[in-house]
């Protein structure tokens, strides 16, 4: 791997870790400590999320405008000065004005990231968004496994900790980014003589989000509903955050054995991602069974493998369908969705909760995931090609 991609995934892992010091124990802090509903909770959870919807739709568009050095420095500066407010001031309700504004700087980032990513090492295809994704979930098993014990002992230690590692995160974008060149190369003009049109590939692209939304819906009900759940079956913090350090390390670990399988298997993206529901499907099965840790641990254990299929592929195929200068928005929609499905899930899975219980909401997120089935299998019909096939790349 280029030395360049080396520096973003330090930097990406050192971000991440700051950020998983925190977000797995949002809504537990808005809950028992602030002493808010879960929809409450879920409400401000969304603001977060729907001001990193409008971070990554921003930071997509300035990337393709200034450059991935410049966007990612303004998404840290505006980040830290969050978290320091948040430091200093944390009850309610200044907790919502400042997590909100992290919300906005962190989205920024994240486009950038992977936009440099796939264009500094253009020719290793999927392996420069695995690369990314692989240290993403390092920083989440470092950082929430750190969280759990930091939060044991003081809950407000939490947010310097988090701090400390944006102004890392910050030394190394400022001595370690400046000299990365990014060439723009859009994939979806011509490439393995594939010809489709800016028109045709983003509405491939948004059918595909639509899927990709639903099972973020999902998937952030583990930092949410479930992680309040898990509370009220006497599972304590440090087991909670256990399940995040085991999910960061399966993925580490286990991400070269899938890039094996997925080699040898010849496997397109589009059947990479189909197979990665069909997991989710059996991770909440048995989640909505468990009622102990043993149980919401074996479900973290299958729900990694699904995501292990789906997270990272969903950015490649961004890339691959994106037009020549369009490489940071279109890995802006793909972040902006991932987002919206945390900005919706909280919400919707607490009024659900709320309203009827854990067993109706794990059924309605069953629902979630054929939608989702549905949407992967037909996002790439209305591409059109010259010659070849595009789909044995999506």
């Amino acid at each position: 791997m280029p030395r360049a991609l080396w520096l973003l995934i330090i930097g990406m892992a050192v971000n991440v870790i700051g950020s998983s010091f925190l977000w797995p124990l949002n809504t537990i802090y808005i809950h028992d400590h602030l002493g808010k509903s879960l929809s409450v909770a879920g409400f401000v959870l969304m603001l977060n999320s729907g001001a990193n919807v409008i971070g990554n739709l921003y930071g997509g568009s300035l990337f393709d405008k200034i450059g991935g050095y410049k966007s990612i420095l303004l998404g840290i500066f505006i980040s830290l000065f969050a978290l320091v407010g948040l430091t200093i001031w944390h009850s309610w309700p200044q907790y919502v004005v400042f997590l909100t504004i992290v919300g906005f700087g962190t989205g920024i980032i994240f486009p950038a990231m992977y936009a440099m990513a796939g264009s500094v090492w253009k020719e290793g295809g999927r392996k420069a968004f695995n690369a990314i994704y692989v240290a993403q979930n390092l920083g989440v098993a470092v950082g929430a496994a750190l969280g759990g014990i930091v939060a044991a002992y003081s809950f407000q230690l939490i947010f310097l900790a988090n701090t400390i590692m944006y102004i890392l995160f910050l030394l190394i974008a400022i001595f370690g980014y400046k000299g990365i060149t990014v060439e723009s190369t859009g994939q979806s003009s011509t490439e393995n003589g594939v010809q489709t049109s800016s028109k045709t590939s983003l509405q491939a692209l948004l059918i595909l989000c639509v899927g990709y939304l639903l099972c973020w819906v999902a998937y952030c009900q583990w930092t949410t509903t479930i992680a309040s759940y898990t509370q009220e079956l006497n599972m304590s913090l440090k087991q909670y955050s256990l399940l995040w350090t085991i999910n960061g390390a399966v993925i580490v670990l286990g991400q070269p054995i899938l890039n094996g399988l997925l080699k040898h298997l010849s496997a397109s993206l589009k059947v990479q991602m189909l197979i990665g529901i069909g997991i989710f499907i059996v991770s909440f099965l048995i989640a909505g069974k468990a009622t102990a840790f043993t149980g919401f641990l074996v479900a973290m254990i299958i729900l990694t493998i699904g995501e292990m299929f789906i997270w990272p592929a969903v950015p490649t195929v961004a890339f691959n369908l994106s037009p020549k200068g369009r490489e940071g928005f279109y890995q802006g929609i793909v972040n902006s969705t991932a987002t919206g499905g945390r900005m919706i899930g909280p919400l919707l899975g607490g009024i659900i909760v709320d309203l009827y219980s854990m067993s109706a909401l794990f059924i309605i997120l069953l629902g979630l995931f054929l939608i989702a089935i549905v949407t992967t299998v037909i996002y790439d019909r209305s591409l059109k090609v010259v010659s070849g096939t595009i789909r044995g790349q999506m």
